[in-house]
């Protein structure tokens, strides 16, 4: 089926186009932009076409389905008229930036019979599912603690993560990595015990924060995040026998062989993790959503629990 992007982004660019290129579910139409000039060098890039706005896209009947890597403001907008002009929804993370808005986007979409889909890819990742296997194992015994942080160093100011108006802030960018990560983790009972946002005089957003959440079965997460921060890209799983950490759980790309620190007593062994290309993998569960109703659903679920997770961090903000 074909699929157009909303944005010249470039995540669009450097990310989506490169990993859609080697699926067999999806054609590249092209790309719209307010300002056609910054689609050419998608088109001379991967070709498809140039649309003259978001809505001369979104009013084509050949394109089926659309990306919207816009600033996380504009996703409930322009994903609702993705919606309602029937095209499948593929959105950049965080799928809006309240919940409700999130709510009333899964709601028309089960209405319609169309996907839904938040691109958090680092979880179709095929380290996470080694790293729970070795879990699973019993080799670190029982899980007491899982810990994980993802931040980077300030960005230009004029970056729409720095904006309120856009959608910007820690939380909604880095901060919704970790808990997602931390839902996939504990289960479906994981909730928001505890958080802490922390601001500027430089900015009307949260740069930095962290959260407590914990599980019925009596395990915690830490999380902790930033846009101000030394860079981290970690997780921690600390058993009853051992320890696991690793330090590419959110952007290892494609091809890169990540690894793990297994500890146990006094030894250490370094654990070489699978290669993936998470991109392609969450373009593949975008497909398999498209296709099967169960699925479809299953999604909408995911979503809106993300979502109330990340309300709940500003609920519970001390």
């Amino acid at each position: 089926m074909k699929i157009g992007i909303l944005g010249t982004s470039e995540i669009a660019f450097r990310r989506f186009l490169p990993a859609l290129a080697g699926s067999e579910e999806f054609t590249y139409a092209g790309v719209a932009s307010r300002t056609p000039e910054k689609g050419k060098p998608f088109q001379e890039q991967y070709g498809g076409g140039v649309y003259n706005g978001y809505d001369a896209l979104l009013s084509d009947r050949r394109i089926e389905a659309v990306y919207v890597p816009l600033p996380p403001a504009l996703h409930y907008e322009w994903g609702k008229k993705a919606l309602e002009a029937g095209k499948h929804l593929f959105l950049e993370k965080p799928s809006t930036t309240t919940a409700k808005d999130t709510k009333l986007l899964v709601e028309l979409a089960a209405e319609k019979g169309l996907a839904v889909h938040e691109n958090y890819m680092f979880q179709y990742h095929a380290q996470i599912k080694t790293l729970m296997g070795i879990v699973e194992s019993g080799r670190i015994g029982e899980v007491r603690l899982y810990r994980m942080a993802f931040g980077f160093p300030r960005r230009a100011a004029n970056d729409f993560r720095y904006d309120k108006s856009l959608g910007g802030g820690a939380l909604l960018d880095c901060g919704g990595y970790t808990l997602k990560l931390a839902g996939l983790l504990m289960g479906q009972t994981a909730r928001v015990v505890y958080s802490k946002l922390n601001y500027t005089d430089e900015f009307d957003v949260d740069l930095y924060g962290s959260a407590a959440l914990v599980n019925d079965a009596g395990v915690t997460a830490q999380v902790s995040f930033g846009m101000d921060n030394s860079y981290k890209c970690e997780l921690e799983i600390w058993g009853s026998r051992g320890c696991i950490t690793t330090g590419r759980i959110f952007t290892a790309p494609a091809g890169f062989v990540p690894t793990a620190e297994v500890r146990i007593g006094n030894e250490t062994e370094t654990v070489r993790l699978p290669a993936d290309d998470a991109f392609a993998g969450s373009i593949a569960r975008f497909a398999e959503c498209i296709r099967d109703k169960e699925a479809r659903e299953e999604n909408y679920r995911t979503i809106l629990r993300q979502a109330v997770l990340v309300d709940a961090v500003r609920g519970a903000d001390s």
